[in-house]
């Protein structure tokens, strides 16, 4: 028994068909990372343009969103189909696609260009959206496209081509390796098996360093080292918590709600529904003197490192973040979902003066991030790492355990969940995601 246990881990030690499989992943994941940091420097640039553009002509802004969510909806639908929305619901729904047909129409190298450029001409014309999400879509579509150049046979591999390639992505979309590991647990797979782990969380450190190399040890919400004992921050925990999860589970009950709603008439006229989209973008714009546009970035980073908050901006940006998905222009939900618990949490500080204003900050961006994705593990994460602090982990974890419960509440579907099964039954019909687990 013993020996033949030797064997057969010889065998996977040092079988030539094993280490190909290992170099093509690992391989993979070192492009992934590439693709990641030069996607990141693009969406940046598009960003920083349209707020220059806004700086220098408020009305050139105002007129530039809704032609251009109309002109990328007019694309979307003729030349790069698959690619509308975050791109994380694709990636789970493909998790339970039958064929590599069906499979290739959301996850084929095409979709990542696509993806790409779709996104970054959105954040260009001012959308309220996100890269990463867009980015576990490319890295999902960059590693399933290998299964033409290894013999990748069966489910279970497929599988762990998607998972190992979405987990590299978010991993290398926020240079946390870490935060790429928890979201491919809690998230990508809620049925996560052992045997996914060893090549993934390879793939997924190699993409994030490799990110890390090309971008610089960037913190995107800035750093501060700003702490909260949770013997004495009860309070604060418990509201952030609470207040996070019911408006985050709200958020996500909505754009559940409304892309169920609107689906028909976004089949049927999807240039006009971006168009009405971007004219509202317009408003939010105007009523929040130009916060409201772009990923939320910069906004959160003003939070984080002691900036004054405005009471309207959290509301204005969730709003803003609502009707940008719902146009249907590729574009995710995480960075302004990062944005508008950033404001929640700095509206609620003034009601703790005793308290770091940048601790409460946080523990709103934990809270709610926490409620529309259900992923608190990865909330958690991802704010203690962008922000370079280790000393708030307690109150975080706390915040986002409280958030989750009360979320679940609120939306009892986690919403990628929702979205895959939504996306998936309207395209393999009689089949969900929960039904193939």
């Amino acid at each position: 028994m013993y020996r033949r246990h030797l064997r057969r881990t010889h065998r996977r030690l040092f079988s030539r068909q094993a280490w190909r499989l290992r170099l093509v992943f690992w391989g993979s994941a070192l492009i992934i990372g590439v693709v990641a940091a030069g996607f990141a420097l693009s969406a940046r640039f598009a960003d920083e343009s349209f707020h220059q553009l806004y700086d220098r002509s408020p009305l050139l802004a105002y007129l530039l969103t809704p032609l251009g969510l109309a002109a990328i909806a007019f694309v979307t639908r003729r030349y790069f189909k698959g690619t509308e929305g975050s791109g994380i619901p694709q990636a789970i729904a493909a998790l339970s696609m039958h064929g590599h047909a069906l499979r290739s129409r959301v996850l084929s190298l095409k979709v990542a260009l696509g993806k790409i450029f779709l996104t970054s001409l959105g954040l260009f014309c001012g959308a309220s959206i996100g890269r990463e999400g867009p980015t576990v879509h490319v890295g999902a579509s960059i590693m399933y496209s290998l299964r033409r150049i290894a013999p990748f046979r069966g489910k279970d591999m497929t599988r762990n081509l998607i998972l190992a390639g979405g987990a590299a992505g978010i991993s290398a979309a926020f240079n946390t390796p870490l935060a790429g590991i928890m979201f491919a647990i809690e998230e990508m797979s809620r049925s996560y098996e052992h045997r996914t782990s060893g090549t993934l969380l390879i793939s997924v450190v190699l993409a994030g360093i490799t990110a890390l190399m090309i971008l610089g040890n960037y913190t995107y919400f800035g750093s501060t080292n700003t702490t909260l004992p949770l013997t004495s921050a009860w309070l604060a925990v418990l509201i952030c918590g609470v207040l996070g999860g019911l408006l985050g589970g709200l958020f996500a009950t909505g754009l559940i709600e409304g892309t169920r709603r609107i689906a028909p008439l976004a089949r049927r006229y999807p240039v006009s529904l971006a168009f009405t989209c971007g004219l509202l973008l317009s408003l939010f714009g105007f009523l929040s003197g130009g916060m409201t546009y772009g990923t939320g970035y910069e906004e959160a980073k003003h939070l984080v490192t002691g900036g004054e908050p405005d009471m309207a901006f959290p509301i204005l940006k969730l709003l803003a973040t609502v009707v940008s998905y719902l146009s249907g222009i590729p574009g995710g939900i995480f960075a302004p979902s990062l944005s508008v618990g950033a404001g929640i949490g700095a509206d609620l500080s003034v009601f703790f003066p005793a308290a770091p204003v940048a601790a409460i900050v946080m523990l709103g961006m934990v809270g709610y991030f926490t409620g529309v994705v259900q992923t608190p593990i990865t909330a958690f994460v991802i704010v203690m790492e962008m922000t370079d602090n280790t000393g708030m982990l307690l109150p975080l974890i706390a915040t986002a355990l409280i958030a989750k419960l009360v979320s679940h509440l609120v939306c009892p579907r986690p919403i990628y969940q929702a979205l895959a099964d939504a996306y998936l039954a309207h395209n393999e019909p009689n089949t969900t995601t929960s039904q193939s687990k």
